[in-house]
């Protein structure tokens, strides 16, 4: 089995519902997500798959959350903003665009979400 990981950035602001403490308050965070996929076979080209494509996969991704109000996009408008629920948002998003651009022969293993520095959320199946 082989992987691959690419590391994307983004800043944005967010609060949790139904949370008691400083988080229940608007706050932001310079958050890094790491998208990891895994396959049996590489292509012609000897790659699981082109670090770029990777990228661009995730950029829309990126640029819908990068510098906003978390809570107020969706689904994050009805689901909490955590960093587990945006690790899953990431990993369900990346497979969709994984799904129809490998055939199936590259999916995505797992997303994992740092919220700071020392702090993070994996989502996989």
């Amino acid at each position: 089995m082989f992987e691959i990981t690419v590391e994307a950035t983004f800043s944005s602001g967010h609060y949790l519902r139904n949370y008691h403490g400083k988080c229940e308050n608007p706050h932001g965070h310079n958050y890094r997500v790491l998208v990891t996929l895994q396959g049996k076979e590489l292509d012609e080209s000897g790659l699981l798959l082109d670090f770029k494509l990777l990228k661009q996969v995730m950029r829309p991704v990126v640029n819908y959350l990068d510098h906003q109000m978390i809570n107020d996009l969706k689904p994050f408008d009805e689901v909490n903003p955590s960093a587990e629920n945006l690790a899953r948002y990431f990993y369900q998003e990346t497979s969709k665009q994984m799904l129809e651009m490998t055939n199936g022969r590259v999916s995505v293993k797992d997303c994992v979400m740092y919220e700071t520095d020392t702090s993070m959320a994996r989502y996989f199946e």
